[in-house]
């Protein structure tokens, strides 16, 4: 009598649970680890001092705010070219869907280069805007173009295989009893996708907050207007002052783990939300 095949494809549970605990020991945890004890060996007050000062104050208003408002631009534009890419058949609809994953792709110090230079007062933007008043490099407004560029493919890589699962019966269903399309898009497609929406939200929201190669090109490092987290923390190391930068840093890796926990809560809810569905 043959024996039954095992269901798992990888042999020996304890050999892979060990060299996936190992590495992740080695890239993840033991970083992470030194980092909490630096913070944890100055005390209270010398933390609360650094992560507390004006200049730690100003960069964290410019970081959230500018990822902030590069999430609120990844969310409509890469709804709309998750929408275009899934729902219409055009010549180039693969080279665009290749190009979505370009910034993961792509050096983030380069794209900061080819942004600062499009930008430039000569460059082929910056001698459009730069004449009417409209100035990017060196301004919060060019930090929320490197971290919307840079973070965009979130959005769009967690919607589109959702819209593609939408059944189709259900918007012809909708159609059929008098719904028109926004009703349609608004009570049958949004709800569906909404979990997926704003999972992608939130990992664009984490991806913007932590941007430093796109960003220290256009910012320009100018203390309180376009200082992010990530460039004070490079300061302080250059310095050498290697307990600023794991205070600072700390702050960062709260945030990295409220925007976790939000996520998970959030496959979590699109995980019971398809099986009600279902």
């Amino acid at each position: 009598m043959a024996q039954g095949r095992s269901k798992h494809l990888l042999p020996g549970f304890g050999l892979t649970l060990g060299v996936s605990m190992l590495y992740l020991s080695i890239i993840v945890v033991l970083p992470l680890l030194a980092m909490l004890l630096k913070v944890g060996g100055m005390g209270w007050e010398e933390f609360w001092r650094i992560v507390a000062s004006n200049r730690a104050l100003a960069a964290y208003r410019i970081t959230f705010s500018s990822a902030l408002a590069a999430t609120v631009i990844n969310g409509a534009l890469g709804l709309l070219l998750a929408w275009v890419l899934t729902r219409y058949s055009f010549p180039g609809r693969r080279l665009l869907d290749a190009l979505v994953d370009l910034p993961f792709a792509l050096p983030t110090a380069v794209a900061g280069l080819v942004l600062v230079t499009l930008f430039a007062p000569i460059g082929w933007y910056g001698q459009l805007l730069e004449p009417n008043g409209f100035k990017v490099n060196y301004t919060q407004t060019g930090i929320i173009i490197a971290m919307a560029f840079t973070s965009i493919p979130f959005v769009v890589r967690a919607v589109q295989p959702v819209l593609e699962e939408v059944q189709v019966e259900l918007e012809e269903a909708a159609q059929t009893l008098g719904a028109t399309r926004f009703q349609t898009f608004a009570r049958v497609i949004w709800p569906t996708i909404l979990p997926a929406f704003m999972a992608g939200c939130v990992l664009s929201f984490a991806r913007s907050l932590g941007e430093f190669g796109a960003v220290v090109f256009i910012a320009g490092n100018l203390p309180g207007l376009t200082e992010i987290v990530s460039l004070l923390i490079f300061i302080r190391l250059d310095e050498y002052n290697y307990e600023g930068a794991a205070a600072l840093a700390f702050v960062l890796l709260l945030a990295a783990f409220v925007t976790l926990l939000v996520t998970n809560a959030l496959q979590a809810w699109q995980v019971r939300y398809a099986e009600k569905v279902r």
